[in-house]
């Protein structure tokens, strides 16, 4: 396994992020065990999560399930980087959801009792908040670095302008600031090209695309599937609209002698503001199987035949302007 330094920090992770979001609904408590397991048998050690996953509404299942198995004892958590996120309606009360100082700092607490640990590595945003001011968020923020409960912090789906915002305010109060964004990035969704990434490259953030396959569709989405997001309605409506596209690039995969899903992890790693996509196995297998994006280096011939297949975004305002 490679390993990067998150954003403008010391801190290394892996190039391959560990998405969580299977583990209770589609991945049983065992098998979400063993494929933790696996991960830090091949040196990936940067797990992301969140207090909403686990799709029972208040719960936290993912989060109990890492929790669980953190407590197994060999060394589990301290070679683990973990992120969760704040934001997601987590019960039926006013402040129990979004980004208010008393949400932000019992939404912690609650997460550390889940995840059974008394820090977390990184706690992320999980969206915007706009009536949220942000002395407001790092008011809360800073208690929880002086309680020792949180060591760095990143956001989630925001916008370029949301990144300035927050690192300025935390310039002004000698904060730390963000250190991430995760956001939604692939070959098929590049707008985060006109200003997200710009923003990121700015003040040093360490970009961590969700869905870096697009949910599926660039893992060789002309393969029969019968299970998994590739079986979804959505994703069959996008290859009908699409097919062409697809086929042109599965065939340059071919050529290649190397598996789509491989070849779109990897342009993601030649990405110098990419730190680590988040992949999300369902299976050991999976997981498994997409080692080899890390050491797969693609030519420039091969980044410009992709980008004709996938046109991305120049940077604002040129990308809409003169």
């Amino acid at each position: 396994m490679q390993y990067t330094n998150l954003g403008r920090t010391a801190l290394k992770v892996s190039r391959l992020c560990l998405g969580t979001m299977n583990f209770g609904p589609q991945t049983t408590e065992e098998d979400s065990f063993a494929i933790m397991d696996r991960a830090l048998e091949h040196g990936i050690n940067f797990f992301d999560t969140a207090n909403v996953y686990g799709q029972q509404r208040g719960e936290g299942i993912t989060e109990k399930i890492i929790g669980k198995w953190f407590s197994k004892g060999g060394e589990r958590r301290e070679k683990t980087v973990i992120a969760t996120k704040v934001y997601g309606d987590m019960g039926d009360w006013p402040n129990t959801s979004r980004l208010s100082a008393l949400h932000i700092r019992q939404a912690c607490d609650a997460s550390l009792k889940r995840l059974q640990t008394d820090y977390l590595d990184i706690y992320q945003m999980h969206h915007v908040y706009r009536e949220s001011t942000w002395d407001e968020i790092y008011q809360a923020f800073e208690v929880l670095v002086q309680q020792g409960k949180v060591i760095y912090f990143g956001s989630s789906n925001f916008a370029g302008w949301h990144i300035a915002q927050a690192n300025e305010a935390a310039k002004r109060r000698n904060f730390l600031g963000l250190v991430s964004e995760q956001c939604k990035y692939s070959l098929l969704t590049r707008n985060v090209e006109t200003d997200v990434l710009p923003a990121c490259a700015h003040y040093g953030l360490g970009v961590i695309p969700w869905s870096p396959l697009g949910g599926g569709a660039l893992g060789g989405v002309l393969q029969k599937a019968t299970e998994g997001r590739r079986a979804q309605d959505w994703v069959e409506k996008m290859v009908a609209e699409k097919r062409p596209t697809f086929e042109r690039y599965e065939a340059l995969c071919k050529d290649l002698g190397e598996k789509p899903a491989d070849v779109a992890l990897a342009w993601l790693l030649s990405n110098p503001v990419v730190t680590a996509p988040i992949i999300g196995p369902r299976t050991i297998d999976q997981l498994d199987g997409s080692l080899r994006a890390v050491e797969l280096q693609l030519s420039d011939e091969t980044k410009k035949q992709l980008d004709e297949l996938f046109p991305g975004h120049r940077t604002a305002p040129e990308d809409f302007a003169w």
